[in-house]
């Protein structure tokens, strides 16, 4: 049996690639488990500065596996409650940890799927990319893994509230249109797509760059313009201080690339 998740570290790039391509890399419990254990750890490896989020095969994640429990159990409230919390770990670990994520999403993202796509930071669709809040189509609330935060806040109420209470697919062009993806390209091109990306993240200062994602959490859900204010003081006075920005001071005025050393 092959691994469901391969994770391949590029200097300061962490690769990881869903490896259930043949069951179209819908969430068993061991790809859950691993996926919550990558991000969570990320916190402590601040050598990894970006993540890049790819899936084998011709989807990106069909969602979640139906068959994955297997133990033939009863189901109780309990039981269900303890696999929500389980499987919704992935997303809250995606949105705490530092690093930016960049998703590449190529044919079917559904349900457990489409919200990997929307738990990441930027998100980049091949030709083939459609994504949907599959719950509903399954007898259940579409309120599920995160989907009523995210897809809301990322395409406004309106577009949400279709694609959520119908269960309809959006395409890549439409993703596009909607801002819900930065970009659509053939799917094998995803990979060379996200370089540029890399590449200008890589170009900003380690701190200043996690402090970016950690301030847009917090702004998102900021209640004022002076709560997010009062947030983007702070860290700005922190970066400030670093040695990596007067570092990416000095490359920006001598029109060169930066040597960070901060970590």
């Amino acid at each position: 049996m092959s691994e469901p998740l391969l994770f391949d570290e590029q200097g300061p790039v962490a690769w990881v690639t869903l490896n259930r391509g043949d069951q179209l890399n819908t969430l068993a419990m061991p790809m859950v488990d691993g996926l919550v254990d990558f991000f969570r750890g990320l916190a402590e490896r601040p050598e990894i500065r970006i993540v890049v989020l790819r899936a084998e095969g011709r989807a990106f994640c069909a969602g979640l596996d139906l068959a994955a429990d297997g133990s033939g159990a009863e189901p109780t409230p309990q039981r269900i409650y303890a696999m929500q919390k389980r499987i919704g770990n992935i997303y809250r670990a995606m949105r705490a940890c530092p690093q930016p994520i960049i998703a590449l999403v190529q044919g079917a993202a559904c349900g457990g799927g489409f919200s990997l796509v929307l738990a990441a930071d930027i998100r980049i669709a091949g030709d083939t990319a459609k994504m949907n809040a599959a719950y509903i189509r399954a007898g259940f609330s579409a309120c599920d893994m995160g989907c009523s935060y995210f897809l809301p806040r990322l395409v406004g109420l309106s577009v949400a509230s279709e694609l959520m209470m119908t269960g309809r697919f959006i395409h890549a062009d439409r993703a596009l249109a909607t801002g819900l993806v930065s970009e659509v390209v053939p799917d094998d091109e995803l990979v060379a797509a996200a370089q540029p990306y890399i590449d200008e993240m890589l170009k900003t200062t380690p701190m200043g760059l996690r402090l970016t994602k950690e301030g847009l959490n917090h702004s998102i859900d900021a209640p004022g313009l002076e709560a997010a204010m009062a947030m983007e003081d702070r860290q700005q006075s922190l970066v400030a201080m670093t040695a990596d920005c007067g570092e990416a001071q000095r490359a920006f005025f001598g029109k060169r690339d930066p040597e960070y050393g901060d970590r």
